[in-house]
Parts: structure tokens; sequence; C-alpha cells
């Protein structure tokens, strides 16, 4: 395995095999709409991806259950609802790099972002058909939803003069650990594991979704248009922002690991502990 793959993707190293066969879903899924006007733009979008929510999912369901053609599919579901979510925000925020390459609306234009986003809905739609499991499906649409919201939510903080530290976790909580959340609940679902497990990896998913981010605003912490730099601006003394951020980001991954000491112990549990690591952060 090349050291620079690893560098972009450091997940790799570790997480190779499961990303290997998600990819190979993701390539299969894609194959049912070759002829579509959208599988350049498709593809683009997918390449450079870390992969961790449908790892996440692929995981969740192997720590109860096993792993099949329908939790592959459903990992290209998560996926694609990070992907639809990452082209929409490109356009809110007027990125100008992503994943080391031009970010979707300035490689493919305005409304070819639009109604790509609008077709990758169609994908998990498609995806979700098949699984025909009402209670996925449900925690697909609540995601999106919500998703949706925490756009809103920062939208408006972004104008406001009073920015707390519970509207910032609030709108990562929406924005991002919803993703990871469901991409957990619905591997342990697909997996028929029992309530108890569901809701502990539906936990865990949470948790490190918000660790995850917070870990992410920290490392980007010059970007002006984070919603983590308006605390810092508010802040008298920006040290006190860094500590509570540091802080959460501790009690957050803490928190996941914690809801999985509920999970048997075994090969895929030990994978999901693993990935906590890459929540934490040296200043």
């Amino acid at each position: 395995m090349e050291k620079k793959n690893i560098e972009i993707n450091p997940l790799l190293e570790t997480y190779g095999k499961y990303i290997d066969k998600i990819n190979h879903a993701l390539e299969r899924e894609l194959s049912l709409y070759s002829e579509s006007e959208f599988i350049e733009p498709l593809k683009y979008s997918l390449e450079g991806g870390k992969r961790i929510r449908p790892i996440i999912l692929v995981l969740a369901a192997e720590s109860v259950g096993e792993i099949d053609d329908n939790t592959l599919a459903a990992s290209c579901a998560v996926e694609f609802l990070h992907m639809e979510s990452i082209i929409h925000d490109d356009i809110i925020d007027n990125e100008t790099m992503r994943r080391q390459k031009e970010p979707f609306n300035i490689k493919y234009g305005y409304n070819t972002s639009i109604l790509t986003g609008d077709f990758v809905l169609g994908l998990i739609l498609a995806i979700s058909s098949r699984l025909d499991n009402a209670r996925i499906t449900k925690d697909l649409a609540t995601t999106a939803m919500l998703m949706s919201e925490g756009e809103m939510i920062e939208s408006r903080l972004e104008s406001s003069e009073d920015v707390t530290f519970d509207d910032y976790l609030k709108v990562i909580e929406y924005k991002t650990a919803t993703a990871f959340e469901v991409a957990a609940r619905i591997g342990a679902i697909i997996a028929n594991g029992s309530e108890e497990e569901i809701e502990a990896l539906t936990e865990y998913g949470k948790n490190i979704g918000i660790a995850y981010q917070i870990r992410d605003d920290l490392l980007d912490w010059k970007n002006e248009d984070k919603l983590f730099n308006f605390l810092i601006k508010k802040s008298s003394d920006p040290r006190d922002v860094f500590n509570k951020m540091e802080e959460l980001l501790k009690k957050y991954s803490d928190k996941a690991r914690i809801s999985l000491r509920k999970i048997s112990d075994n090969d895929a549990k030990m994978n999901l502990d693993n990935l906590i690591k890459f929540t934490t952060f040296k200043a």
C-alpha cells in the first residue's frame, strides 16, 4: 500500500479491506446508471472520500451479525447522503478546494451541482426501496432532513452576534453527527441486532460524529467561515475556547467508547473502538 495513499486517507492502513468492499459496491451502484448524464459528475464527486461513514455501517453490522450485499448497499446509501451534502455545502460556502481538487460546483457549475444533488437523493431512495425496510428508510429520511436543518441553523447563526457553544454543538450534531449516527444504526438494524445493540451503536455513531467534527474544526481553526471561529472572535481569551473545545472532544470521544461496552467483544467492535483515535487532537 503506497504511503501517499495512506497520507491522503489514513483509514486505508487499518480499514483497507472494508474500503475496497465499499468502493466495489459503489461502482456496482453507479454501473446501474452508466448511460446517465450524471455518471461522470458522480464518479468525480466520489473520488478521494475517506469512507468513514460506510466503514462505520459495515463494522456496526459485523459487530452484531454478518455482512451481506444489503449491508454494502446500505453503506452506499450513507456515502451518497454524505456526497450530496458536500455538493450543496460547497455551493453555500463558496469553497475553492475540496479533497485537494476543485470542488464540484467549480468543476461542473451551479446548475449541474444542484441537479446532481437531487439525483443522488434519488439514488438513496432506490437503494432504500431494495432494502425494503421501513425503519431504515425512515432513518435515512430523518437524517437528510436534520442535515438540512443544521445547514439552515448555521446560516442563521452566521449573521448573529451571539453564538454559544450550545449553538455550535447543535449545528455539528445535525450537520455531521447525524450521518455517523444513522450509519451505525442502520448497520445494527440490517444485521438484526437486538434493540439494546441498536441503541448502543446509535449512541456510538452520534458521539464519534460530534468528536470527529470538533477535531476537524480544531485543525481548521483559521478558517474564517467556520462557526467555531465566531466563538473565538467573541471570546476575551481565545485559549478559553480552545480549552473548552478540547474538553468537549475528550467528552464525546469517551462517550463513544463507553457506548461500545454493550457490544460483545469481537474484531469488528475493536475496529470501531480504534476509529475513535481519529478524533484525537494534539495542539
